[in-house]
């Protein structure tokens, strides 16, 4: 192998490395004893250009609690089954039971906690930008 073909190669490995932390870094989900997400679907806004819609299953067991977060697009959520408290900073916690549904606007820090006796289990809708993480913990 020549000088151009191994510089060559080790561009296309480094170019693969970079790629492969940034998805990881955008598709990366919180997580915190006794919460869980798991995306259900990911897929582009028609004629949106740059934004995506992420469908997330969230699981909390009881007295579980997601991290301090925010989202660089607004979050849609409805709760499937128990009782969770949305916390949202600068306002009072807001509690819901299964079939309630709320909006939080691109930006606030705020969490979940599983305020129940037993599991938890939500559906979040979000809309964020394309190619940027979809969820930022932020520090206590």
């Amino acid at each position: 192998m020549n000088r151009h073909e191994t510089v060559a190669t080790m561009l296309g490995r480094t170019s693969l490395i970079i790629a492969t932390l940034v998805s990881t870094a955008v598709n990366a989900q919180i997580t915190a004893k006794g919460f869980a997400t798991k995306p259900m679907l990911v897929a582009p806004i028609s004629g949106v250009e740059g934004k995506e819609i992420v469908l997330l299953d969230v699981a909390m067991d009881p007295g579980a609690s997601s991290p301090r977060h925010t989202h660089p697009g607004d979050c849609y959520g409805a709760i499937l089954e128990g009782t969770v408290e949305l916390v949202v900073e600068g306002q009072d916690p807001r509690r819901f039971t299964a079939g309630q549904a709320w909006h939080n606007p691109r930006g606030p820090i705020h969490y979940f906690r599983n305020v129940g006796t037993s599991p938890a289990r939500l559906q979040n809708t979000l809309v964020v930008d394309q190619g940027k993480p979809r969820t930022v913990t932020q520090p206590q």
